[in-house]
This record gives C-alpha cells, structure tokens and sequence, in this order.
C-alpha cells in the first residue's frame, strides 16, 4: 500500500475504532470492509479528513451472493482529487434490513442508491426520495437478483384496441431447448468438442 493510503487507513483507525472490518490492497486501490452501522461515518471522515479529502462519489453498486446470509454487498467508489487516488468501501446486508443513506454525506448518492433498490432490492433509511429509477411503473421483483428468471414475470405491450397499455404473464412459444451438443440445431461436431466433453469421439 502506497503511504498517503497507509495514512488514510491510519488515521481512520484511530477517528473511527472498529468501523473497519478488513481492509486489501489489490491493483493499486484500497478496498475497506465497513461495518454498516459505522458507514456513515466512515464516509464522512473519508470526505473531510485533511489527509484524504474523498470529496467525489464515483458509483455506487450492488452485488448479489444468494448463497450468503447476508446475500448483498453495497460497494462506494470515492475519489481524492488532492491525493490522485480511489477508494472503495464494501458493506454486507440482507433482504430485509435497511442500510443507511450515503446522501447525508454524499448528495450525488441520491440516483445511485434507487438504481441499487430497483435492480436489488436493498433498502435506503434516510434517502429523501427512494423510488424505482430504471424499470416501468407496476414492475414486480428486481432483475439484477441472482434469482430473478431471465423472462421475467410479465411482458408490458401497448393495446391499441384498449388504447392502454397492458401487463400479461409472460408466455413462452416454445419449450427451453436442452443444449446437449448432439442435437442438428448445434451443428456438426467441431474439432476439440471431445476434449470439452471428456469422452473418446473423434
């Protein structure tokens, strides 16, 4: 880790005991786990400590880990104009548990955070206007969940009988085909296939 981020970590040690959780040092950027309940804070030194100065808010983004108990990582990625350096902190939370708002920190978490509700589902306590920002009014479930079924629940068309538009379950027009590789539709067996499929064809 390059000194200016060593004093970054340092001197947030000592400002916030215990928010960090863990803290790596991969690719030249600096990634710390944050407890949630400390995020706030730890955001705010970030943004005011003379000796770091994270004033910018790059993104914000979601991560789905269905298998986990705590199945969504919320990532930040800030920025240090005065050290020419990033930042990343991660927080761990589940289906039903809010996290809080970076907008008492950061205005420009506001459409970041309803993107992250829309796709995932986490909740924001705090944010002044938590909304769906990307998907259609009426749409149900959260597309970027590892669970959600890639037809999705309901097809939108407009009615130009009805003059309106409507929501009808979606309808396949055929079955899920079984790609099992000895089928025509996939074409003659190429040069290699039996090394992928571990047998004796040649």
């Amino acid at each position: 880790m390059d000194e200016q981020l060593e004093t970054v970590v340092a001197k947030l040690g000592a400002a916030a005991s215990g928010a960090v959780i863990e803290s790596t040092f991969t690719f030249d950027e600096l990634t710390l786990a944050v407890h949630p309940e400390r995020l706030l804070e730890t955001l705010r030194f970030l943004r005011e400590d003379p000796a770091a100065q994270f004033v910018s808010i790059i993104d914000i983004s979601g991560v789905d880990y269905p298998q986990r108990e705590k199945r969504f990582d919320v990532v930040y990625h800030l920025l240090s104009p005065k050290l020419n350096r990033r930042i990343r902190i991660k927080i761990k939370t589940d289906e039903d548990t809010a996290v809080m708002s970076a907008t008492a920190v950061y205005s420009g978490a506001d459409w970041y955070e309803r993107e992250i509700y829309d796709l995932f589902g986490v909740v924001f306590e705090g944010h002044p206007d938590l909304r769906r920002i990307l998907t259609d009014y009426g749409f149900e479930g959260h597309p970027l969940r590892k669970d959600f079924p890639m037809t999705g629940f309901v097809e939108v068309r407009y009615d130009d009988a009805e003059k309106r538009v409507r929501y009808d379950p979606v309808q396949l027009n055929q079955e899920f085909r079984q790609f099992d590789f000895l089928s025509p539709w996939e074409g003659p067996p190429l040069p290699g296939d039996e090394k992928a499929k571990g047998d004796d064809r040649r």
